[in-house]
Parts: C-alpha cells; sequence; structure tokens
C-alpha cells in the first residue's frame, strides 16, 4: 500500500510511518511543525524518519491545493489521518485552533480525498475522550458519546460524525480510532507522564489532580507499539472506498474502534513507577481537579478490535516507562533544562 501518514511527524504518525516502511509500504508524511509543543522534538523525529527514508512534506491540511498536488504526484492508496490539535487543557487558551485543525483540516481533507482517482481508504484518530461524562465501564463503542467534557473532545465526536456524512455520500471507506492515552518513546511533552519525568529529574514539584471525593485519577495507559499495532491491522483491513468522481457507486466501510490497554492505573501508580525507574522520588503536590475538561477515568473495551484487528495489548504500563525512561535520558540526559539540585 501507498500511505499518506498527516500528523507524520508527530508522536503516533512518527511511530506509524517507520513501521509501515519497515515491512515495504510506501509512506509520505505531511506535517505542519505547529508550535503547540516543543518544535525542536519535531524535527527530531523527522530526522529518524529521514534516515529511514520517509519523506515528510512541511504543509497544512487546511491547505487544499498541497494536498490535491500530493495526490497528483501518488496514487495513494491509504490515508493514515492522524494531524490534529491535541490536549485537553490547551482548549480553553486556544479553541480555534481546535476547530481549525480537527473541523476545518479534517473536511479539507475529506474532501480532497472524496474527489481522488482512486479514492483512498481512510484511518483517522478519534479519541477515548468521546466518552466524557459516560460513567459505565469498562467504556464500549456502542456507549454514549453525547456529554463531551471538552472542546477536543467535542471536535473529536464531530470528526465522528463528519466522517460518517463523507462515508455515506461519497463512498469513502472509514475507519475511526478511539485512542487510550498513548505513552512511549518520542512522545508529547504536554502528557503527564512526560512532564512528571521532566520534573522529577529536576527536583522540581509535580501537581497531581485529584477526582471528586478524594479519588485517585486514573487513565487506560496504552504503549505506542500497541497503538501502531492497531494502526496497521485498520489500515490492512480497511477495505476499499467505493466512490470514483466524487460519486458513491455502493456502500464502503465505517468502523469505529477502542484502541486501549484495558487495564486503568492510578496517576499516583504511574508517579511511582517513574520513580522507581528514574531512581528519584518525586516531590508530589495534591490538588483537586479544576473543571479543565479532564475526566477522572477512562477504561477501554477492546473486544471488537480484537475480533476485527487481532488487537492484542501486550506491553504493561511498568514495561512501557521502562522504555520511555530509557529514551528520555539517551535524547536529553539526567539534566535536562537545568542542572538537579
Amino acid at each position: 500500500m501507498s500511505v499518506l501518514v498527516t500528523g507524520g511527524v508527530g508522536f503516533v504518525g512518527t511511530h506509524v510511518s517507520l513501521a509501515l516502511k519497515r515491512r515495504g509500504d510506501g509512506v509520505v508524511g505531511l506535517d505542519n511543525f505547529n508550535n503547540y509543543y516543543d518544535v525542536s522534538l519535531k524535527k527530531a523525529r523527522k530526522t529518524l524518519l529521514n534516515n529511514h527514508n520517509v519523506f515528510v512534506v512541511e504543509g497544512d491540511i487546511n491547505d487544499a491545493r498541497l494536498l490535491e498536488k500530493l495526490f497528483d504526484v501518488v496514487a495513494f492508496t491509504h490515508v493514515m489521518h492522524l494531524a490534529a490539535q491535541a490536549g485537553v487543557r490547551y482548549a480553553m487558551e486556544n479553541p480555534n485552533s481546535y476547530v481549525h485543525s480537527n473541523i476545518a483540516g479534517l473536511v479539507t481533507l475529506l474532501e480532497v480525498c472524496k474527489s481522488a482517482n482512486p479514492q483512498p481508504s481512510i484511518v483517522w484518530a478519534s479519541s477515548s475522550s468521546v466518552y466524557g461524562l459516560n460513567e459505565k465501564v469498562p467504556f464500549s463503542e456502542s456507549d454514549r458519546t453525547d456529554q463531551p467534557a471538552s472542546l477536543y473532545a467535542a471536535t473529536k465526536k464531530a470528526g465522528e460524525e463528519i466522517t460518517h456524512t463523507y462515508n455515506h455520500i461519497y463512498g469513502l471507506s472509514i475507519t475511526g480510532l478511539r485512542f487510550f492515552t498513548v505513552y512511549g518513546p518520542w512522545g508529547r511533552p504536554d502528557m503527564a507522564y512526560f512532564s512528571f519525568t521532566r520534573n522529577i529529574l529536576q527536583g522540581k514539584p509535580i501537581k497531581i489532580y485529584r477526582g471528586k471525593n478524594r479519588v485517585d485519577l486514573a487513565r487506560d495507559f496504552t504503549f505506542i507499539d500497541d497503538i501502531v499495532k492497531g494502526c496497521l491491522g485498520s489500515l490492512d483491513t480497511s477495505g476499499k472506498s467505493t466512490g470514483s468522481g466524487g460519486k458513491k457507486r455502493g456502500p464502503a466501510t465505517y468502523r469505529i474502534f477502542n484502541l486501549g490497554n484495558t487495564s486503568p492505573v492510578t496517576v499516583p501508580t504511574l508517579v511511582s513507577i517513574l520513580e522507581k525507574h528514574l531512581k528519584m522520588k518525586a516531590k508530589r503536590n495534591i490538588v483537586d481537579m479544576p473543571g479543565n475538561g479532564d475526566v477522572p477515568f477512562t477504561h477501554a473495551n477492546v473486544s471488537l478490535a480484537r475480533r476485527e484487528l487481532g488487537y492484542k495489548p501486550t506491553t504493561d504500563l511498568e514495561t512501557g516507562l521502562k522504555k520511555f525512561v530509557r529514551w528520555y535520558l539517551s535524547y536529553y540526559g539526567y539534566n535536562h533544562g537545568k542542572p538537579v539540585n
């Protein structure tokens, strides 16, 4: 297959691109290198991709002319759409960036895909955050997702509705993946496990949020290698789009899958594992969770992905964090930022 990976130098995009290349597929990355987090990390990922002969185009998914040019040059069979404005809390500071990337950018991409010849099959990143205030656990794909707790979640939910429309009208084969708290080497610095690691090494206090009634927050942390397997399994089983010339010729696949680890771990436990691997104690500052869009827990039911994709997560948090810490220390060193006191 030949795959366009949007968000190509993002955390998941980098790993998926490398995995596709390793098994012999054609890969082109597209990324706008925005400064939501440290651009030098994105450039280092690009160097890693270049070293493995993955070409990355610098550009934006809102640039329809650029996308059309890419499809003119390469007859992509698949699109792995991972470009997005991520993060739950940042939406309170910069709401428009979420609409720009996660809604307008998605529509721009879908418009180009529907008119492409041949139409590619699309796999894209939704999010476990669409479950919002859902209290039934574990979260299943058939559960309610109409109570988002953040603008980020609302834009991902909107994406699920928008992709359904394009599948229905234009015959695009579309698979949405609800990722559950992905972590690992080359990860995102805005994620808690990453900033905890940085602050523990620098001897700075870390802020640990606690839910209502002093309940510890818990997340279904999912290691990047497991997520990559789910992404490749989705691409491999996506089925062809059925439209041509922008017109639907028959029904096409529309699927949504949870990709999680199935065993939630509390945030204080995560910190304890990091302390062990870093051989340093954290200065813990426990605070009550503000109303900023975070949910108290996530827990994935992955039986549908297991049945349809053969998805089976194999990395527990202890093992995954060990790999992350090893990468972190080799990339940044012990004294990242400023000397440890």
